[in-house]
């Protein structure tokens, strides 16, 4: 699986992504790679093919295919850098594949095959470990909700729906269980509703929402008679919630602040939070768990909604540096429910109501990776180039696959004093 191939090269701006730009690794270590990616394939449900047109892998028709054009960089890009190398070289172009969301569930199904055992004990010495930039202190979350968040508000909307909504929605469901494809905005709206119920939020209702995203909550909940203050890191949110707000003759009930969680002061009797916690970073559980404990009034409750993994996987890969760490949410780490539970140990809070739909994210991503898929050429008029799409694209396929093989879940979680 090592033959080189003359696909001529994209073109890469090497200032703006350096490390996409050079297949940087030794040989020796390219050819560990090829050696382990081979022998994990042929156990695998999909096909490999390279440049020479021959096949590789234990899938046949019908299944994924993965396409490799430049084998020399993809083994070299994965011998230096593992799993970030296999990313880089999607956003290369050294590699794709006609269904890139089935071809990833395979990998994320078999996550623990990929690597023999003799060699998974190695890992600690092999893995990078998180840029100490990357950490979530108050001016390293900053820095960090801007390099995603902060992007641009009309990249976001061409792929979210009317409520500007970035969680998972909750769709309607069929006799199986399984989500029912429906209006994206109608699901975004129960889903909101549904974490509204949790935390009690009805008339006179003081709220903290902790993570304004682009408004939807804070005006879904100042709808019901609540008066909300909404505190997000992002200036690129907290300009556009307020507009929102504001042209929905909210401005009276809801105020959107610039501010971090670590700075809110007084009490509420209800809190809500959409996904935030997996931005906190793990040193900063504690931190996170106490703030919603001290600003929660006698007999509050609060509605969280956040992304899971199991804890096994958690704790083995808490300390690796990953591609989503470095190209997506920089600093972030997904908790597991026993993590947080941990956590909330070290506070007066307890779960007492939890909800997990990972397949509604499942179809949430679809839904997202088709909108960003049809809207290449506006993706290019903003001014993003091509190896951004890849990056967003293979994003979105990524997380959709790990929804898909049950890798990630997702919660609603209610939590109180009892």
């Amino acid at each position: 699986m090592t033959s080189i191939s003359t696909y001529p090269p994209g073109t890469v701006d090497p200032d703006r992504w350096p490390d996409v730009a050079v297949a940087a690794g030794s040989p020796g270590r390219a050819a560990v790679a090829s050696a382990v990616f081979g022998a994990a394939v042929v156990r695998l449900p999909l096909r490999v093919r390279v440049p020479d047109g021959s096949l590789h892998g234990a899938g046949g028709p019908g299944t994924p295919v993965m396409r490799i054009h430049r084998p020399r960089e993809f083994f070299r890009r994965i011998g230096a850098s593992g799993l970030i190398g296999f990313g880089e070289s999607y956003m290369a172009g050294e590699w794709d594949s006609p269904d890139l969301t089935a071809l990833l569930t395979v990998f994320a199904a078999h996550a623990a095959e990929l690597v023999p055992p003799r060699l998974q004990r190695l890992r600690r010495l092999a893995v990078r470990r998180q840029p100490p930039d990357d950490l979530q202190t108050v001016a390293g979350a900053r820095r960090n909700i801007g390099r995603h968040y902060d992007l641009s508000n009309e990249l976001f909307a061409l792929f979210l729906d009317e409520t500007m909504t970035y969680s998972s929605a909750i769709f309607g469901t069929g006799a199986d269980g399984a989500p029912v494809a429906s209006d994206l905005a109608e699901a975004q709206r129960r889903k909101i509703d549904r974490l509204l119920d949790r935390a009690g939020v009805g008339p006179g209702c003081r709220v903290l929402e902790v993570g304004t995203g682009w408004g939807e909550l804070a005006i879904r909940a100042a709808r019901r008679g609540a008066t909300v203050r909404s505190v997000t890191i992002s200036r690129e949110q907290q300009a556009f919630a307020a507009r929102r707000v504001a042209e929905a003759g909210l401005a009276g009930r809801v105020r959107v602040e610039l501010r971090d969680y670590r700075d809110v002061d007084g009490r509420f009797d209800a809190i809500c939070s959409a996904e935030m916690l997996e931005a906190v970073g793990e040193r900063y559980w504690d931190t996170y768990f106490a703030a919603l404990d001290r600003h929660l009034t006698p007999g509050g409750r609060i509605g969280l909604q956040t992304i899971t993994m199991a804890h096994d996987r958690m704790l083995a890969t808490r300390h690796t540096y990953t591609w989503i760490q470095k190209y997506i949410f920089p600093g972030g780490l997904l908790p597991s429910v026993t993590a947080i539970q941990d956590s909330l140990a070290r506070t007066r809070l307890r779960i007492t109501g939890r909800e997990d739909f990972g397949a509604h994210y499942a179809e949430t991503l679809r839904i997202w990776r088709e909108r960003f898929g049809a809207q290449a050429a506006e993706v290019a008029r903003l001014g993003f180039d091509e190896v951004f799409t890849r990056m967003w694209n293979f994003y979105l396929c990524y997380s959709e696959a790990g929804f898909r093989a049950g890798y990630l879940d997702v919660s609603q979680l209610t939590l109180a004093r009892p």
